[in-house]
């Protein structure tokens, strides 16, 4: 069951002649618009428009889903940008739709089920009227936004089935397209979002989609008032995908006899110099650049010579190119104890 799982939530990147490494799809992950009380998930709304302003200027076309799964299937060209919107807080449709819709944006917005309608989210009408704008895909959050990840199975389940009978009650269909609540996803987690015949499952770790990621383990960049800033916006919009084959530990859900954990990453064999690489992770709950040890031309141990003391342990590797790009490749785990 576990082949069964790999192979069917791993893209198209087995066959990797239709991978262009110059080009991939930067996606960008918001919360909350103008809710100043909240920082880490909130960004300002004259900052969300300079952000459009440089995408455009940066002529990185915005995609519909419906496009994002035509280039997983036909091979991506350059860079594009797909917009996501976790959680559907009222300060979205109030803020930031109006933007979108005048602009004619197209997007996804994840929506935890039970929240809706309640203070500070949008209710079921406005909803529907951003789906039926024909702009917007809606996305399953699950059902309670809980930290799922440290459930049983069995009420894992039970979540999400509920989210599908409520999506299927007040919008007419069950999304196939996921996002993790706290971009948090283990094994078992992405085995059930697989069962349940999600085909996407986003995170929160950072990276650019190519066909070679796996279609249930999808990158995107989280947007707030600390990580939203013009400068790493503009640099976020220069970033290339990373190609990567296997990473291992493959379950991102740690217990404390595995902390640390020892990452392994192996990417395909002639596809991309690795010799320059570098990785930075907070091991000792500090952001600290991490040692690699080169096991073969294709194939990298990250030596992490602390636990992680935090609930997320993270590490990014980036890779520099040719007319100032950054290849970007992020790995988020979650640390079962602390």
């Amino acid at each position: 069951m576990i082949l069964l799982l790999i192979s069917i939530s791993k893209s198209f990147g087995e066959n990797l002649s239709n991978l262009n490494t110059k080009g991939g799809i930067i996606t960008l992950m918001y919360h909350r618009f103008d809710e100043n009380k909240y920082p880490s998930t909130n960004i300002k709304t004259e900052i969300f428009k300079e952000h459009i302003k440089e995408i455009n200027n940066s002529e990185i076309d915005f995609i519909s889903f419906v496009k994002f799964q035509k280039l997983l299937e036909t091979g991506i060209d350059k860079n594009y940008l797909l917009l996501t919107i976790d959680d559907a807080f009222s300060s979205f449709y109030l803020n930031a739709w109006p933007i979108l819709k005048s602009k004619k944006i197209p997007f996804i917005l994840f929506v935890s089920t039970r929240e809706i309608g309640n203070y500070g989210y949008m209710n079921w009408e406005q909803i529907n009227e951003v789906k039926d704008s024909n702009l917007a895909t809606i996305g399953n959050h699950s059902h309670s936004h809980d930290y799922l990840i440290d459930w049983q199975n069995d009420k894992i389940k039970s979540d999400l089935n509920e989210s599908i009978k409520i999506f299927k009650n007040k919008i007419g269909h069950s999304p196939k397209v996921f996002s993790y609540p706290f971009g948090e996803y283990s094994s078992d987690l992405k085995k059930i979002v697989l069962d349940l015949k999600f085909k996407f499952a986003f995170g929160q770790h950072s990276g650019v989609i190519d066909i070679t990621k796996k279609f249930l383990e999808l990158p995107r960049f989280p947007i707030n008032e600390k990580y939203g800033d013009l400068k790493r916006f503009k640099s976020i919009l220069k970033t290339l995908p990373f190609p990567y084959e296997k990473i291992t530990p493959e379950n991102r859900y740690i217990q404390n006899t595995e902390n640390p954990p020892n990452v392994k990453i192996k990417f395909y064999e002639d596809l991309i110099n690795i010799k320059n690489i570098n990785c930075y992770s907070n091991e000792g709950n500090v952001w600290k650049k991490s040692e690699i040890k080169f096991l073969n031309e294709n194939e990298v141990e990250i030596l992490l010579k602390e636990k992680f003391r935090s609930e997320r342990g993270r590490i990014n590797c980036s890779l520099w190119e040719e007319g100032n790009k950054w290849r970007w490749l992020g790995i988020q785990y979650v640390i079962a104890e602390y």
